[in-house]
């Protein structure tokens, strides 16, 4: 069997008959990639699909990992057992997405470097990064409404920088919150722009619905599992990036690879789970960013273990969030090979 070089990551609880898993499995074959599918306990008890390597509830406990006796049950961040089973095979890059983007032309066939000549932002502090794609007034999940009118900043210069974390975005239903779902209408395509990339003290929240990973930032994956189901994805955004910046990297945004044919939500439901975040992100930040982290990769894990506490320390998530924490680390030290022990 050869290796294959990337992975792709989706958690679900829908059916093998999902007409956009299909088309992953499908494309997964053709581009030789290592698709995994995380079930969780609302999943149908049988799912079969051809190019997909699917791992139930019954699976994902058996597998050796501290972590799967941890996790909870119908949580997102069951995701992180899809994370390590893909870096079993030490994979150059892991994409993740979600069951209702359905992937574009392009999604596979961008070729994905760290190390990249593009525009970029440093010392900005909140940059909205959508500004960039459209004229129209949106902000991502996740950005703080303190600065959701703050006039763009257009200094960019550019360089070469290494981006190990990149963020695509999603047409015509993107990644936005409930109080932009419950105002304003959709749904928009973004137009074409160039790369952005979020240096040192530029920021801009991003999300699990269509990034990609490479190898030297794989322990930055991890997601929280004890929070807000709408921000698990963005506070380990921040933490992702408050930490790059101590790696010299910064985080890439590019136009849209994905469409999303969004899964039926309730408005108030999100906006209810996104409430903490209106509240707190902007603090949250403010506050990761006034840490003493230690510089260079071999420093993560001591940076993620000082960032989860000053969240647990804010009462943004709960202490029990600090036992996953080391579990996570444990299984990263037992599959890969990262200087971070």
């Amino acid at each position: 069997m050869n290796h294959k070089k990337k992975a792709l990551v989706i958690t679900t609880i829908a059916s093998s008959k999902n007409f956009i898993l299909k088309k992953y499995a499908k494309d997964a074959i053709k581009k030789n990639i290592n698709f995994i599918i995380i079930g969780d306990k609302k999943s149908p008890p049988k799912f079969s699909l051809k190019g997909a390597n699917y791992f139930s509830l019954q699976k994902q406990r058996s597998l050796n990992f501290s972590l799967s006796k941890l996790l909870p049950v119908n949580s997102y961040s069951r995701k992180n057992l899809g994370y390590l089973i893909a870096m079993k095979n030490n994979p150059e890059l892991i994409i993740e997405t979600d069951d209702d983007n359905i992937p574009l032309k392009n999604f596979f066939l961008k070729k994905i470097t760290a190390e990249q000549k593009t525009y970029v932002s440093k010392k900005a502090g909140w940059i909205n990064v959508y500004k960039f794609f459209t004229k129209k007034h949106i902000w991502p999940r996740g950005f703080a409404l303190e600065k959701i009118n703050a006039p763009l900043f257009k200094n960019l210069k550019l360089s070469k920088v290494v981006c190990p974390i990149q963020q695509g975005l999603a047409d015509e239903n993107p990644d936005v919150d409930a109080i932009y779902r419950l105002t304003s209408l959709l749904p928009i395509k973004f137009n074409f722009f160039k790369n952005v990339a979020l240096g040192k003290g530029s920021i801009c929240p991003f999300n699990s619905q269509n990034t990609t990973w490479l190898n030297q930032a794989y322990p930055l994956m991890y997601l929280p599992s004890y929070c807000s189901f709408r921000m698990t994805d963005i506070w380990r955004s921040f933490v992702a990036q408050r930490i790059a910046w101590t790696c010299g990297w910064s985080i890439l945004f590019h136009h849209s690879t994905v469409k999303q044919k969004r899964n039926v939500h309730n408005l108030m439901d999100n906006f209810a789970d996104e409430l903490p975040g209106y509240i707190h992100n902007y603090k949250i930040m403010n506050n990761l960013i006034n840490l003493k982290l230690k510089s260079g990769m071999e420093n993560i894990k001591y940076n993620m273990l000082l960032c989860y506490r000053e969240l647990v320390r804010m009462n943004i998530i709960d202490r029990k969030e600090m036992k996953l924490l080391n579990a996570w680390f444990n299984d990263l030290k037992n599959i890969v090979k990262f200087n971070l022990f």
